[in-house]
């Protein structure tokens, strides 16, 4: 059972800034009402220009998150860009590797990068909610098929199975104080989607953002991002997903189908959609390219055989659910469940 949470803030520094004070408060009052220890880590709440500036405080952040005893989750404040600067303070001497331990890491967004660090030093971790995005929702409680798994992973430690929303919710768009208990619209949902393949497949997940998948690749955003990733080994040889299921979802930028499609390409020269047995892919914000989004993921893969099940409330939009990475999962796209294995 989790008892203490470390909050982090790895990307942006949102959470330090006067603008949000009212949603902080109320995600740390619903984490007290769980009976839970709320422990910002000594930089989570510096801000954004501060953090912006200070990539290795970042780092020492996540490095004391892992030594600390007491902390037995930790939760990333929210997403951000740039995470990739954390690289060097988290790698060089194998500061990282070293100070790793078995514990719950929580994050989406530009928290993939953070994913795929973890992942390169053999911890698993859980990918869809956030302490900001979903904790300090501001209607008058967390959503319920978010809370749902929070709370799962709160009581147990891990997530054993993941079942469709029977709704998705616009985006928020005023986080002000005046919008404190505003519910957000809500649209019936029909579940995950299979666009092509056998309706069952298995293997552990891994992935996250597409955006900032791309960004592994193309220095448009960060120009020096790919060469630090090309670096440090960042993102995963193609044997590495061998066998895997690659989870992709998209941000709130909603990006234009045509850079969807080159972000797909870089995939695709990765040799990820020849190695992995499947792929889940989130629902994109408000259904915006939703049905162009479809039809570009299967003409990238060219391959009818490999199943591709989209509509999974992952990521960023809502609702959100948690999926863990590094354990074993099995998609029974008929059965609308996805099944893990213990840990």
């Amino acid at each position: 059972m989790i008892k203490t949470v470390g909050v982090v803030s790895l990307s942006a520094g949102t959470l330090g800034e006067d603008f949000v004070r009212h949603e902080l408060e109320l995600g740390v009052r619903r984490l007290e009402h769980y009976g839970l220890k709320v422990r910002f880590l000594p930089h989570a709440l510096k801000g954004i220009d501060y953090l912006k500036a200070h990539p290795e405080a970042r780092a020492a952040d996540l490095l004391e998150a892992f030594r600390d005893p007491e902390i037995d989750l930790i939760l990333c404040a929210i997403g951000g860009d740039d995470t990739y600067r954390l690289l060097p303070y988290l790698f060089d001497e194998g500061r990282l590797e070293k100070a790793a331990c078995r514990k719950p890491f929580l994050g989406f967004s530009d928290s993939t990068v953070n994913h795929f660090m973890l992942h390169k030093v053999g911890l698993p971790t859980f990918y869809g909610q956030s302490f900001l995005s979903d904790v300090c929702e501001m209607d008058k409680e967390m959503l319920p098929y978010t809370r749902r798994y929070f709370e799962e992973l709160l009581r147990t430690g891990t997530i054993r199975q993941v079942e469709p929303s029977e709704v998705w919710y616009e985006g928020r768009t005023d986080y002000s104080p005046a919008c404190l208990g505003t519910p957000l619209p809500a649209h019936p949902a029909e579940g995950w989607k299979l666009l092509q393949g056998p309706p069952v497949f298995s293997g552990k997940i891994l992935g996250g953002c597409l955006d900032t998948i791309h960004d592994f690749f193309d220095g448009e955003r960060y120009a020096d991002m790919p060469a630090l990733c090309q670096k440090y080994g960042l993102f995963p040889g193609a044997a590495d997903w061998q066998g895997r299921i690659l989870l992709l979802e998209t941000s709130e930028e909603q990006m234009s189908p045509e850079k969807f499609s080159r972000a797909l390409g870089f995939l695709k020269q990765a040799g990820v959609f020849k190695a992995v047995s499947g792929i889940l892919f989130g629902r994109p914000m408000d259904n915006v390219h939703r049905e162009e989004y479809h039809r570009r993921l299967a003409a990238a893969v060219d391959d009818p055989a490999l199943p591709i099940l989209a509509d999974v409330s992952v990521g960023h939009a809502l609702p959100r659910c948690i999926l863990p990475f590094g354990v074993n999962a099995r998609v029974d796209a008929q059965a609308q469940t996805i099944t893990f294995d213990a840990p």
